[in-house]
């Protein structure tokens, strides 16, 4: 009677586990949606409020701060001791508070996710970079799936922080130090926007190294000539940019391009229809055909709470795809956490091919002559 009182619990708790996946696919997008976009209105923050870059506080890297998770690497990797190069990097989304719009002042639960992000992300530049990177007041995820009035409002209030530390990200740096400019998701969002409103034109451009806007679609036509620099078309060329958007098969990625196409490019053009920039991340160049696993020089496999990895060689390959996404092969094993729908493996962009963005930034600032100062531990 307990053993088939027992099995009609687990064939129930199967049910429901086959009922919610299959809810999910289907429904996906509008259950986040109702779970994360935020129920209340947007209420302009007092401008006491806004954060001062000046001082350390504000940022969670910077090269003055005794410690930060931009330092970090994995074994047999070592921070530059006196990098030649400065990296401005904008860190993704990690507020997810549906009752509110932008990022608090104190936000433990948020700042954990920004230093996870540090670690996997940022931590790749920190061979030939100093790493600067603000706490300023993202949108919360939930304003990326809203066209509420209260969502446009939230992202210009995050943009308006950004343009405040890059400020004095750039007022602390000598006249000829060459910048690299990087980003993730919403911070890549800025970061373009930054390009055409501070960058493009101006002196400054003839100093980035190289801009990289991963997870954030860029339109060839209607966005580029707005940035006044060019995709990365190979993996030697300095002052260009490379993006790309991650995706294991079958992808689809109907859900991005279809938000991409409504909107109004840099460049004052309409989205719809364009190519998508898509820098293969193996070739260090856009459009770049397949590249074999053996390309790859380490994917940062995170641990399970997501603070620290190992790197694993030779594991995932590459190809950039007619419709502007990176195609990585079949789902990778240890990877399956927070994958989005569509096999979106967006919070992987940069873990995925960690040791090659660490080289290619490497190989740029070199070139550009600013050669790394790193040293590969012999540990």
């Amino acid at each position: 009677m307990l053993a088939r009182r027992f099995l009609w619990i687990i064939a129930i708790i199967i049910m429901i586990v086959i009922a919610a996946a299959f809810a999910y696919r289907l429904f996906g997008v509008q259950l986040i949606r109702a779970a994360l976009v935020p129920g209340v209105e947007f209420t302009p923050p007092p401008g006491r409020d806004a954060p001062d870059f000046a001082g350390g506080k504000n940022w969670l890297a910077r090269p003055d701060l005794p410690t930060d998770a931009a330092r970090w690497t994995p074994e047999g990797y070592r921070p530059a001791p006196r990098p030649g190069v400065a990296v401005f990097y904008l860190l993704p989304t990690g507020v997810f508070d549906r009752n509110q719009w932008n990022l608090g002042p104190v936000d433990a639960e948020s700042d954990k996710r920004l230093n996870i992000f540090l670690r996997s992300q940022a931590s790749a530049f920190n061979g030939v970079a100093a790493v600067w990177a603000p706490r300023y007041r993202q949108a919360t995820f939930g304003a990326f799936l809203t066209d509420k009035p209260a969502a446009a409002r939230a992202i210009d209030l995050a943009y308006g922080d950004v343009l405040a530390a890059f400020d004095v990200f750039l007022a602390a740096q000598p006249k000829d130090r060459p910048i690299i400019l990087a980003g993730h998701s919403q911070g890549s969002l800025h970061l373009l926007r930054l390009l055409k409103e501070r960058v493009a034109g101006t002196p400054l451009a003839g100093r980035i190294v190289a801009v990289y806007v991963i997870g954030w679609p860029v339109s060839i036509t209607a966005d580029l000539p707005a940035l006044g620099l060019p995709g990365c078309a190979s993996p030697e060329q300095t002052g260009c940019i490379l993006s790309w958007q991650s995706f294991a098969r079958p992808a689809d990625y109907s859900l991005v391009r279809d938000t991409f196409d409504k909107g109004t490019g840099l460049a004052g053009l309409p989205r719809r229809g364009t190519a998508i920039l898509c820098t293969n991340p193996l070739a260090g160049m856009a459009s770049a055909g397949p590249q074999p696993i053996s390309a790859n020089l380490g994917s940062l496999l995170p641990n399970s709470d997501f603070t620290g990895g190992t790197l694993i060689a030779k594991g995932i390959g590459a190809q950039c795809l007619a419709s502007g996404i990176l195609d990585i092969g079949e789902p990778p094993g240890g990877y399956s956490a927070y994958v989005l729908p569509g096999n979106n493996y967006h919070v992987y962009d940069y873990p995925l091919y960690w040791a090659n963005v660490r080289a290619d930034a490497e190989r740029r600032a070199g070139v550009f002559g600013a050669p790394a100062t790193s040293v590969e531990s012999k540990d």
